[in-house]
């Protein structure tokens, strides 16, 4: 959006009219940033981000009074959400019934629950017609409350080289918050339970081999000294913070894909990258991950 920001306004994208209200409401407070600059952002980053929530159902994480009051996480369609935007069904282990993850197949979606407040998109690690045959795999890097960011790092130059030793190429990228997150692209042909077990197998020989280092997720993934590799994230309905998702934490961090040669480097810090520095980024370098879309891989084995 440009331009005076009225208290009411219309944003025509993809064929479609999205009426915002309070464009000027502060979601960020100490950041100064607010509604219009979060739609902004997804405006901007839209054609890179768009091709991993494709398919994909979503959770969203909403923040409709800002960061500084609490959010919830919302897993189904809203129910006044209007004939245009799709969803998945599925049946959560959890409870009976029946609901409707949210699909985000364009730029419209996308600023519909942006502008309803969803700060956050959380993204399924299969698609919706193949719920139980991930196209993604995730090993999670959660850092415990001692340790710091180039720790981080470090842990995910070891689940390269473990990946690599497999003939596997990950994908690294910041979570948003203090961890990392290292995506692995997959041909939707393993289960959910393979994927998993594999995971955890390559965490727990990393675990072994440096245990003043790595930890298996057990049950707290933020204590201790140690970065915490989290495999359960690789499950059915589970998910994981969508490249390029804004997140609900003071600075207005994203989740931002990055190269294994900053990883190295240790060039890196969870909080350069924002609602304000990402969109220079992507003109500069495009999407980092835009090769892995077209380079699915099969477990080993």
């Amino acid at each position: 959006m440009s331009g005076e920001q009225a208290n009411t306004q219309v944003l025509r994208v993809d064929g479609r009219e999205i009426v915002v209200t309070s464009a000027d409401k502060v979601l960020w407070p100490q950041d100064g940033l607010t509604k219009a600059d979060l739609l902004d952002y997804y405006q901007a980053v839209a054609p890179v981000m768009l091709p991993y929530l494709r398919d994909h159902p979503v959770t969203l994480r909403v923040f409709p009074g800002g960061i500084d009051r609490p959010g919830h996480y919302r897993r189904d369609l809203p129910k006044d959400a209007p004939d245009w935007l799709p969803s998945a069904t599925y049946r959560p282990a959890s409870r009976e019934g029946e609901l409707h993850a949210p699909l985000i197949q364009d730029a419209a979606a996308l600023l519909w629950y942006a502008e309803r407040g969803a700060l956050e998109f959380h993204m399924w690690l299969a698609t919706a017609d193949r719920q139980e045959q991930p196209d993604w795999a995730v090993f999670d890097l959660d850092p415990g409350d001692a340790v710091d960011f180039p720790a981080v790092l470090e842990a995910a130059l070891l689940v390269r080289d473990a990946l690599a030793a497999q003939g596997i190429d990950g994908y690294p990228k910041t979570s948003g918050g203090r961890g990392l997150h290292v995506f692995v692209p997959l041909e939707p042909i393993h289960d959910f339970a393979s994927v998993r077990d594999w995971v955890r197998g390559i965490a727990a020989q990393l675990a072994e081999a440096h245990p003043d280092q790595i930890a298996v997720a057990a049950r707290g993934t933020h204590e201790g000294e140690r970065v915490t590799i989290d495999h359960a994230q690789n499950s059915v309905a589970r998910n994981t913070a969508a490249p390029y998702t804004a997140r609900g934490h003071p600075g207005a961090p994203v989740s931002a894909p990055v190269t294994w040669d900053e990883v190295a480097d240790g060039a890196i810090r969870p909080d350069q990258f924002t609602l304000r520095t990402m969109p220079e980024r992507i003109q500069q370098l495009g999407d980092l991950w835009a090769s892995a879309r077209n380079a699915p891989q099969r477990l080993p084995g």
